[in-house]
């Protein structure tokens, strides 16, 4: 059976969100209290994360001075949670890109959400209790985007996390296994073109799905070289570049 030839036509969209899973960073504030952050523009590779973020956002500021986060993958049965920390912000004042879009300060955000702090082993922020997935990572590296536009340059941040330690949910941990998740139990929450949606069931089997998951586990996956408990909290922001 062919596939059906399809009509297109060329257009300009404002994002091009055409869907990523929602990540809830907690990051600390100077302060020291925690701040708890929505975003999406997120994706792995083995077991590090690539993360978009504007450069005068909270988080942002947070990991350039701490380099340490833990990212909070929430199921699509906390999405009125997620939702309630939109339009919020840490940043006090509010940057002003934000503020014409209507944000306001909240220095609570944890609260805001009606979600828990638990504490982390390996950094400094806290985890997300309700969080069926939670990954403490430290940041490795931070690229500028856009520096060929004028318009946007100096305006977004890309950094580049090391996951520590993953810490899953026994409901989607794969049944007869240590390390596997379960992808028909695990339901992320999906943000496509500012709107929340959940995954379906599976629609085809998969090729890929043949090849052994261990198979891709590389140096940065080495069970057998311990990440320590985190004693302190030291500044690295100032010994490690911007890149």
């Amino acid at each position: 059976m062919h596939e059906t030839a399809l009509n297109h036509t060329r257009i300009e969209p404002g994002i091009l969100y055409f869907g990523t899973p929602v990540v809830l960073i907690s990051t600390l504030n100077e302060d020291g209290s925690a701040n708890l952050a929505p975003m999406s523009s997120a994706f792995w590779l083995g077991w590090r994360a690539m993360l978009g973020l504007g450069a005068r956002s909270q988080t942002s500021q947070n990991l350039l001075r701490t380099r340490e986060c833990v990212l909070n993958l929430p199921s699509d049965a906390l999405v009125a949670a997620v939702d309630r920390l939109a339009m919020t912000t840490g940043a006090d004042p509010v940057p002003p890109r934000k503020y014409q879009r209507g944000y306001r300060h909240e220095p609570e955000k944890f609260r805001r959400a009606g979600l828990t702090p638990v504490p982390s082993v390996t950094v400094g922020p806290p985890r997300v209790a309700e969080c069926q997935v939670q990954l403490e990572a430290v940041i490795e590296a931070v690229h500028p985007l856009a520096e060929d536009d004028e318009a946007q340059r100096g305006g977004i941040m890309v950094f580049e996390a090391r996951i520590q330690r993953v810490y899953v949910a026994d409901a989607i941990r794969l049944k007869g296994t240590e390390d596997h998740i379960d992808p028909d139990a695990w339901r992320p929450l999906i943000m496509s073109f500012q709107k929340f949606y959940g995954l379906g069931p599976q629609v085809h089997p998969s090729t890929l799905a043949q090849i052994p998951e261990h198979l891709y586990r590389g140096p940065d996956i080495d069970r057998s070289r311990a990440v320590p408990e985190r004693v302190a909290a030291p500044d690295r922001g100032a010994a490690a570049g911007v890149h």
